[in-house]
């Protein structure tokens, strides 16, 4: 299926032309039929000659539903514009023509209706349409007179379906295997089925059970598929592009419509920001500062910062799923007007806190293509995932850009450590400069905590984190300013790059000698006790004499000066095998009682001591008092 919004101004023939195409009536409300008016969007289908089914949205041409007929145009992908013989180009046409610019639709029949009466309008009706459409995608899109009398014999309807044919034969073909994105233009609830949401699929496919997110105004809902809907007809599964009904799971009614939209979970960039450039319209820069954007179905306000008069900022009243090339239209709050349409460049903006910042972010912005830059946003970070641009919706992913390098991380490297067996491996795209920069900051850290604790064991995985987290404060390049380590997983990678070792949750510099600094002097001492009496282990009175505390202990033992035991027993490195030698000499086995004496030391030494050597291997226990040399 293929789908086709209808645009023009009100009363030019754009729900007669549906009805006669596809034998329905499009006008769905009792207001609508009465009045003669399209008020709400409507929907109708059929088949062409080529065997293609076209779905219609018929939108509102009044001025006041500006709103509604953005809500129906912004999804769809090909246009049917109506200009009527005998009342011409008028206002409306000109908003509808702006709006179909500002959102990038570049495919169109235009055809113009009754013409059966005014017949010698449309030569000049022709070269108004194509001068009113001149500089825009559609100024070569098919001009097809048409004449629908009642109860008489029509004429053009053929040959307008046969362009319509042909134009929606040249359209690409969509995406069927991307994530989804439903923009929802109508939500109602059936009894018995719940609620159900329609809405143009234009990317993606939507099957039945697929687990989705609902996203509005009232936040974000879970979601999964009940069933599906397509030309009322059940359906297990729907590709793009396609008119589709949702019955959802676990969503009330009145939880979503039309503005809200239904995504594929954890696949989309759900914002409040972004940057963007001026397609159509006037300039920004002397915009006023709030409007309301048209993205999709939804209508939301919004407040502009200009960078210049091409570029902007944009901050929505509420989050929305977005990603880079996304077309919206900006009106004017209170307008019927189009004030311009922009081209969305970034929706992972940059904080701009410092004087000429959001001049020089228009300047870099200026840089950027439409499908965004993949070398730009990894240069901006360091290091991405493609998953991550992706993600953004930054286009050009098939292949490493040059400058990029691509490297893979076991997962679950996260804290700097080593990776199990089995553990799949992440892709990473790298900025080798980004990489050398957190390395430096790496070896800069390590070294102030040397400064500020010389005997420290090093520095520890949490705290070269939050290191390599903080934002350089002097970066050359404001408009790019996100020089933090973006993502925890990469500690590997740099502690590799900057020449340190990861041993026991601390990082530190391969064979640098421990310094013991202050407590040399009282290790140097305690070495010479003990050198005299092996295993005359100090109390801790002692070790307070000697003005040598926990830390103090640990950092002679990593210096491979002494050795800690259970119970705070402190020996020389020694001392286990000089004992191996003495109980050697014991009869085979020997209690802890003759153990202690061949020691010379006392039971708060000798168990401890003993422990050791079972744990190494060297002794085993029989029982509870006897133990044998291991042979």
């Amino acid at each position: 299926m293929y789908v086709v919004a209808t645009a023009g101004h009100v009363d030019h023939g754009k729900s007669t032309l549906v009805r006669a195409l596809t034998g329905m009536e499009p006008d769905r409300l009792a207001e609508e039929q009465r009045r003669g008016l399209t008020i709400d969007l409507g929907f109708a289908w059929t088949g062409l000659p080529s065997g293609r089914g076209v779905a219609f949205v018929d939108v509102p041409g009044h001025e006041r539903f500006l709103s509604n007929m953005l809500a129906g145009v912004g999804p769809a992908p090909v246009v049917l514009f109506v200009v009527a013989a005998d009342k011409g180009w008028q206002a409306q046409s000109t908003d509808h023509r702006d709006a179909i610019a500002a959102l990038g639709i570049s495919r169109a029949v235009i055809a113009i209706t009754r013409a059966d009466r005014a017949p010698d309008n449309i030569s000049e009706i022709t070269a108004a349409i194509r001068s009113e459409f001149a500089g825009t995608a559609l100024a070569e899109a098919p001009i097809i007179p048409v004449a629908i009398p009642s109860g008489g014999e029509t004429t053009g309807l053929a040959e307008l379906v046969a362009q319509l044919d042909r134009v929606l034969a040249e359209a690409p073909a969509p995406d069927a295997a991307a994530r989804v994105r439903l923009w929802v233009d109508r939500s109602f609830t059936i009894k018995g089925s719940g609620t159900v949401v329609t809405g143009t699929l234009t990317a993606g496919t939507l099957r039945h059970g697929d687990a989705l997110v609902a996203l509005g105004g009232s936040g974000s809902t879970p979601t999964a598929v009940r069933e599906i809907h397509s030309q009322n007809s059940a359906t297990e599964a729907v590709t793009p592009t396609s008119r589709v009904a949702v019955n959802l799971r676990d969503v009330h009614a009145d939880a979503i419509g039309r503005g809200d939209a239904l995504v594929t979970p954890e696949a989309w960039c759900i914002v409040s920001q972004v940057d963007v450039r001026r397609t159509t319209g006037r300039g920004l820069r002397d915009a006023p500062q709030e409007f309301t954007a048209h993205i999709g179905t939804a209508a939301v306000t919004v407040r502009l910062r200009p960078f210049d008069d091409d570029h902007g900022r944009l901050s929505f009243a509420r989050s929305l799923p977005l990603q880079v090339g996304d077309r919206i239209v900006l009106r004017a709050s209170g307008s019927h007007e189009v004030f311009a349409g922009v081209t969305v460049l970034d929706v992972d903006v940059p904080a701009l806190t410092r004087r000429g910042d959001g001049r020089r972010r228009g300047a870099a912005l200026a840089l950027l293509p439409e499908t965004g830059d993949a070398f730009v946003e990894v240069a901006r970070r360091g290091a991405m995932r493609p998953s991550q641009l992706r993600t953004l919706g930054v286009g050009g992913l098939e292949q490493v850009p040059d400058g990029l390098v691509e490297v893979r991380l076991r997962g679950g490297a996260a804290g700097g450590g080593g990776s199990g067996g089995g553990v799949a491996s992440e892709v990473w795209w790298v900025l080798p400069s980004a990489i050398d920069r957190w390395a430096k900051a790496l070896r800069s850290a390590l070294s102030a905590k040397r400064r500020a604790d010389p005997l420290a064991a090093g520095l520890a995985h949490g705290a070269a984190i939050d290191a390599l987290k903080r934002r350089s404060p002097a970066l050359p390049d404001p408009a790019m300013p996100d020089a933090a380590m973006p993502d925890p997983a990469l500690l590997p990678l740099v502690v590799h790059r900057a020449g340190l070792e990861s041993a026991q949750g601390v990082l530190r510099e391969p064979n640098a000698r421990v310094e013991l600094g202050a407590a040399e002097v009282g290790v140097a001492a305690l070495e010479r006790r003990l050198r005299d009496r092996p295993f005359a282990a100090p109390e801790a009175d002692d070790l307070v004499a000697l003005h040598l505390g926990t830390k103090e202990i640990a950092t002679a033992e990593r210096a491979g000066r002494l050795i800690r035991l259970r119970d705070g027993v402190v020996l020389l490195p020694q001392a286990p095998a000089l004992a191996m030698r003495r109980l050697s000499a014991l009869a085979q086995p020997f209690t802890t009682s003759e153990a202690r004496q061949a020691l010379d030391t006392t039971r708060r030494v000798a168990i401890p001591l003993l422990e050791h050597l079972d744990a190494k291997g060297w002794t085993r226990r029989l029982d509870g008092t006897r133990r044998e040399i291991a042979r």
